[in-house]
């Protein structure tokens, strides 16, 4: 069914208090059916390839067209990153181009949006455009938006981003997750005069990233430069759900076949 976009500040304007009363009880009934249900998400099997040989969840960011989504998924991809609008980073493309992939393939649950907006109504605007399955926020989101986020997609997953820079992020992720499907870590400067919210190719702490996996009780990926030659003792060091990569499986711009191959065997091999 298709989503009729909501200008939700318009609607609490006309609404009056009234209208305020019904969007908070929607609100908590939206947190008290994301915590019944929440076990249930992160156990589920992923959407994608069968896993059964290893839980890891596979994540492949950046991607640019229908061909390299179908490879990577081909290739045992779970999650497809679709990288809209970013202040910074690689692998960007417009809106219409995501609707167009997600369109384009026979499953929907893989794809995953990410987006730089901080408004929850543009975000809901725009995954209504896009029609991707999964919303990867990575601008810090306040609980409030998290809960309004909920309530306006109620079958959508939220995927919020936590920059590891320094043990700060522990007490983020914390805050983050009763109001999350997933949690992602990855490097980046958000606060930076040009925010770098991504697509670094650089690795940040994973012990910092491991005391977060031991600390949430949600599916938790980890990215930043991640590569073939690194995922291994990454998956033993962190012990994440998933991992994402971008950078490290592309050449000139594009998904490398060969490297992509490899580093799904290295993850596939890993032992959590």
């Amino acid at each position: 069914m298709k989503r009729i976009p909501v200008n939700l500040k318009k609607l609490k304007m006309i609404g009056g208090p009234w209208l305020l009363i019904v969007v908070g009880a929607l609100s908590l009934l939206g947190v008290l059916v994301s915590l019944f249900t929440r076990r249930k998400r992160s156990h589920a099997p992923q959407p994608g390839t069968d896993t059964s040989a290893n839980p890891l969840t596979i994540k492949i960011c950046c991607i640019q067209n229908v061909q390299e989504a179908r490879l990577a998924l081909k290739h045992g991809a779970n999650y497809l990153g679709l990288v809209s609008a970013m202040p910074s980073g690689p692998g960007p493309i417009s809106d219409d181009e995501i609707a167009d992939i997600v369109s384009g393939l026979e499953d929907a649950r893989p794809t995953v949006l990410l987006t730089s907006l901080n408004d929850v109504d543009m975000i809901v605007r725009q995954q209504g455009k896009t029609g991707a399955r999964v919303l990867q926020l990575c601008t810090r989101l306040s609980s409030n938006q998290l809960r309004e986020l909920r309530v306006w997609l109620p079958n959508i997953k939220l995927m919020p981003v936590v920059h590891v820079s320094g043990p700060e992020a522990v007490t983020t992720a914390r805050e983050l997750a009763p109001h999350a499907d997933m949690l992602l870590l990855d490097s980046g400067s958000p606060n930076a005069k040009v925010p770098v919210l991504g697509g670094t190719g650089k690795t940040h702490d994973w012990d910092i990233s491991a005391e977060i996996v031991r600390s949430v009780r949600i599916p938790v990926f980890l990215a930043g430069g991640l590569t073939p030659d690194n995922v291994a003792d990454a998956i033993k060091r962190v012990r994440p759900a998933g991992v994402d990569i971008c950078s490290g499986v592309r050449s000139n711009g594009a998904l490398d076949e060969k490297k992509l191959a490899r580093y799904i065997k290295e993850v596939r091999s890993s032992r959590v």
